[in-house]
């Protein structure tokens, strides 16, 4: 689809939110992420080692087991994270990664518009961290 960022991508931000807040302290277990997220502890399950893969967090099991950020919330950026849980942000199928040449490409005289705004959307989310969701979540500002 590449149109809409799914609840994945979705909730691994509001996860790295809360990771983020406890930066530099002990380790936080998953279920006490869930309960403060509203997100079942299954579904965190299945998004946590495509974080991990990726290295943005890291984890353990047992006793003080959890997981942490591993760089810290200001180098954590929104774009990464949504490309590692969604594979890419597209607006249109034409231009995803992997994708079938579209027959009509040549004579496509929208697709330039389409890759502009895809340059946009990917270029602005490289400029948001999880940093500045945190100290302005009702703004964030395109940064030039």
């Amino acid at each position: 689809m590449g149109t809409f960022i799914s609840t994945r991508g979705r909730y691994a931000l509001r996860v790295l939110l809360d990771l983020a807040d406890n930066y530099g302290g002990p380790r936080v277990p998953l279920k006490d992420i869930a309960e403060r997220q509203g997100i079942s502890l299954k579904y965190m399950e299945s998004i946590m080692p495509v974080l991990v893969k990726g290295g943005i967090v890291s984890g353990s099991h047992g006793k003080g087991g959890g997981y942490e950020l591993n760089i810290p919330p200001e180098e954590c950026m929104v774009g990464k994270i949504l490309r590692l849980t969604e594979g890419s942000i597209c607006t249109v199928a034409c231009l995803e990664n992997g994708s079938t040449p579209c027959e009509r490409a040549a004579q496509c005289r929208t697709l330039p518009m389409w890759k502009k705004l895809d340059e946009m959307i990917n270029g602005y989310l490289d400029t948001v961290s999880i940093k500045d969701l945190i100290s302005t979540p009702h703004l964030v500002e395109i940064k030039e």
